[in-house]
């Protein structure tokens, strides 16, 4: 698990873990639970979700998330996950969701972070990034346009919720031999808010 470090020089994408639990509660506002989260935080269910993350980091399962850091230290400034595997997600297909902390808005760290999974999960075998968005939530929509997703359809949820779908097909970018995995991301435009609804 912990061998997973993506990078652009900005930003860098490690796994969530238990040491990201108290900087992940002080982060989360209003929009977080709106948009990514469907309720507060508590600790013991932040816990309980760390637990299951590090299961799939162990066996390479189907839900990788991440932490988005960024600085001289890299401090945790949001979350970023992939579903390899999800209802309505064709053979290929991988959910990207993510989501930033207040202070860290409006930076475009969210575009970074998604032009870096994008490429890890091409490496890992998938063909097309699915980024789902409440119509509402339109600084999520324009980080997803940002990152290169084109609008594709509104789409019934299961949970009875209707999400615009934007899709990108990927393609992957060799790590480098022996070292982290470093990616150049051009530079983008600052991002006002970014979240996104699973």
């Amino acid at each position: 698990m912990d061998q997973v470090r993506l990078s652009d020089g900005v930003v860098v994408l490690t796994p969530f873990r238990v040491a990201d639990i108290d900087a992940h509660l002080a982060g989360e506002d209003d929009q977080l639970v709106r948009w990514l989260n469907g309720g507060p935080s508590t600790r013991a269910g932040t816990e309980e979700y760390v637990r299951r993350c590090t299961a799939h980091w162990s066996y390479r399962g189907p839900a990788r998330v991440f932490g988005i850091r960024t600085g001289p230290e890299p401090v945790l400034a949001g979350t970023i996950d992939l579903r390899f595997a999800m209802p309505r997600l064709g053979p290929g297909q991988v959910n990207i969701a993510y989501g930033l902390y207040p202070a860290w808005r409006g930076r475009g760290l969210a575009t970074r972070a998604v032009h870096l999974v994008c490429r890890y999960a091409a490496q890992e075998g998938a063909s097309e990034g699915v980024i789902r968005v409440d119509p509402e939530n339109t600084a999520s929509a324009a980080v997803a346009r940002r990152a290169g997703f084109r609008y594709s359809e509104r789409v019934m949820e299961p949970t009875g919720n209707r999400l615009d779908w934007y899709l990108r097909e990927l393609a992957a970018v060799p790590a480098e031999r022996g070292g982290p995995m470093e990616h150049p991301v051009p530079a983008q435009r600052p991002v006002p808010t970014a979240g996104c609804s699973v």
